[in-house]
């Protein structure tokens, strides 16, 4: 793989020239790690996606979840459960309806509810083969149908016989009397035969796959099945118990897949009865609505023999029952998805056959030439935010994929172009990215945003919202006489858990940087502007930056910003987002960024933003503080820095920090 970087050395440079002069810092020039023909296309005769052969089954179209897939397969032959935990968007739902081809559909079954003549609630179920059950439903009703007719041929011969004998005997009320009290008499106290047809409750084609049931989000009576209100009870006019049943998603997964997306959304209760539809194979139905008339009705045990594939974010594990998770570890499989999969030739292949799927699979969108197909590929890499990697959320790329395809139908064009991808792009971004934008610009407007000048404690950290956006993050500290015993560390601005045990940990470093005794200071750090809290210690750096300015009354470059977590030795650690973070960076006009070393592979980039930033990667505080603080007595500065270094026999520490790489 090319590297993403080109370092240049500057001139030989005075370690006591004052920070503030451009050429001080050294520059590491981002260069495009293009993705060229050959590499992508290396052996294939591709003109366009349409090329390219789209497998039939499902299963065959998953990429980058090999380990999934393997799962899947053993799962549907032993009808095993699974749990998939991941990102969304990496193809959970997918595996799952590919899964239901899997299985076998000879096993179908129809499900009849029949009324119960010795006690009205409580209906009986029947199965039968597939298919089976729309012509016994019909011949009942053929059935009840001509027992209706003969009724009524009766009841008509006998009303005409007393009118006949009225008219003869000319007792023409009494007649009429009578044969409407015979007519009332016979319609409402002889049984309705409509009411003795059995309900089909679930009904199944044996020409088709095995069914497919998404259940997420479902309520009780989606999930388990209802028993609808009857508001006529009485005099004729109610309706028979066994036809108000519903059968729910358990029932109807009957036979194949039952798939359940964020699992720890579902109520205890719910999860409960789940548990037990799994264990015994069959579930009986009944209201849902404790004031329902339905509440009275419980059916039989309904078949419910399903293949549970469950899924979720990782709290999904903390939000489920312990019970159902231990029955699912213990009659079948774990599976975790992967966001990325590895840069290769092979997998670039798989990631050009999911173009076409997707265009396929669209109907209504022109294909992809190879430029479309190449920048596709581009932004796969950059959304991985990983080197040498592609990203598998795929269901953002589809979404990419197919406003590309709408832009160039809506030219008219015949094929979808690198063009197309490129407008689509900015079509197509994210929420998170227009409300960082947004917030850039007014921050700008108010000066809450500072990207000139120097200040003191004050520092233009950066982080991620959402998935796919950065925002600057500007942090602010202030040092005051401790109000108690002992001093303490204030930090506001929504932090969460990881975010203040972040705070903590720089507070164990302040010391040693700046040789003073915090013990008699309140130390007061500010997040501006974080509506949304602030998770994650990427802000570490930042903070610590902020702090020892503080302290030290040594003003900060507001053209720099920053992001990095820091650990308690003063090593600056990788962190995620890095590439959305600069860009960000870029947009509010900040002129250098300074990342974590481990981090710079990460760098992708658009080519729009490479000549507005900088890039300076460093190892430790050290180099942080060389680049971001400007001292008055520069030398003294970095004497002192000499010696409050973490590990000086190592030579980590250099005066000329970022203008060698080794």
């Amino acid at each position: 793989m090319n590297k993403l970087y080109k370092y240049q050395c500057s001139k030989e440079v005075n370690p006591t020239m004052d920070s503030t002069t451009p050429e001080e810092i050294p520059k590491f020039e981002l260069t495009n790690d293009e993705l060229v023909e050959t590499d992508v296309f290396a052996g294939l005769e591709l003109s366009a996606s349409s090329d390219i052969d789209v497998p039939p089954n499902l299963i065959d179209q998953v990429i980058g979840q090999e380990h999934a897939v393997e799962v899947i397969r053993k799962a549907a032959v032993q009808r095993r459960h699974v749990m998939m935990i991941g990102t969304p968007g990496t193809g959970k739902s997918m595996l799952a309806k590919a899964m239901a081809e899997l299985l076998p559909k000879e096993e179908l079954q129809d499900i009849l509810v029949y009324p119960n003549a010795e006690d009205n609630n409580n209906p009986i179920i029947r199965t039968v083969p597939a298919s089976r059950g729309k012509q016994i439903v019909t011949a009942h009703k053929m059935e009840a149908r001509k027992k209706i007719q003969m009724r009524s041929t009766l009841i008509m011969l006998l009303i005409f016989g007393i009118i006949g004998y009225a008219i003869i005997t000319y007792q023409w009320l009494m007649g009429i009397i009578a044969a409407a009290f015979i007519f009332m008499a016979l319609k409402y106290s002889t049984p309705r035969e409509e009411t003795m047809v059995p309900k089909l409750l679930i009904s199944h084609d044996p020409n088709t796959p095995a069914p497919f049931v998404d259940a997420t989000g479902s309520h009780a009576g989606a999930l388990l099945g209802d028993v609808r209100h009857d508001p006529f009870q009485s005099g004729g006019l109610e309706t028979p118990s066994h036809d108000r049943v519903e059968g729910g998603a358990i029932h109807r997964a009957h036979g194949g897949v039952l798939f359940i997306d964020e699992i720890n959304t579902l109520t205890p209760h719910s999860q409960q009865n789940l548990l037990t539809a799994l264990q015994e194979g069959a579930f009986p139905i009944t209201g849902q609505s404790e004031r329902s008339s339905g509440a009275m009705v419980r059916t039989e045990p309904v078949p419910c023999r399903f293949v549970m594939i469950a899924a979720g974010n990782l709290d999904a594990i903390q939000g489920m029952h312990p019970a159902l998770r231990s029955r699912i570890r213990g009659y079948g499989y774990e599976v975790y998805m992967r966001d990325t999969m590895e840069d290769t030739p092979e997998n670039r292949k798989k990631f050009l056959r999911f173009i076409a799927q997707e265009v396929k699979n669209d109907g209504k969108i022109p294909h992809f030439d190879r430029s479309a197909m190449l920048e596709v590929l581009r932004e796969a890499r950059r959304r991985s935010n990983r080197k040498g990697h592609l990203t598998l959320k795929l269901r953002d790329m589809g979404g990419l994929i197919r406003v590309a395809g709408d832009l160039a139908r809506q030219e008219g064009a015949e094929f979808t172009t690198a063009k197309h991808v490129l407008a689509a792009k900015s079509a197509s971004r994210s929420i998170e990215d227009q409300i960082s934008d947004e917030y850039i610009r007014r921050s700008r407007d108010y000066d809450i945003t500072v990207v000139e000048g120097t200040r003191v404690g004050r520092v233009n950290g950066l982080a991620v919202m959402g998935t796919d956006s950065g925002s600057v993050l500007p942090v602010m500290a202030e040092v005051t006489p401790s109000q108690g015993a002992n001093g303490t560390v204030i930090a506001t601005g929504m932090l969460k858990e990881i975010a203040k045990e972040s705070i903590t940990n720089v507070s164990a470093l302040i010391k040693k940087f700046t040789g003073k005794d915090i013990r008699n200071m309140d130390i007061h750090v500010q997040f501006i502007g974080t509506y949304g809290g602030v998770e994650g210690d990427s802000a570490s750096v930042t903070v610590a930056t902020a702090v020892i300015s503080a302290i030290e009354n040594i003003p900060v470059r507001q053209d720099v910003a920053m992001t990095g977590s820091l650990s308690v030795r003063g090593d600056v650690l990788p962190i995620g987002g890095v590439t959305y973070k600069i860009e960000a960076a870029a947009k509010a006009g900040i002129k250098r960024v300074i990342i974590p070393r481990s981090n710079l592979d990460d760098v992708l980039i658009e080519d729009r933003y490479r000549a507005m930033v900088e890039v300076v990667p460093v190892d430790h505080i050290e180099e942080v503080l060389q680049n971001a603080l400007v001292p008055e007595n520069r030398a003294g500065f970095l004497s002192k820095l000499r010696k409050m270094a973490v590990n000086p026999t190592t030579g980590l520490f250099d005066p000329n920090v970022g203008r060698s790489l080794v």
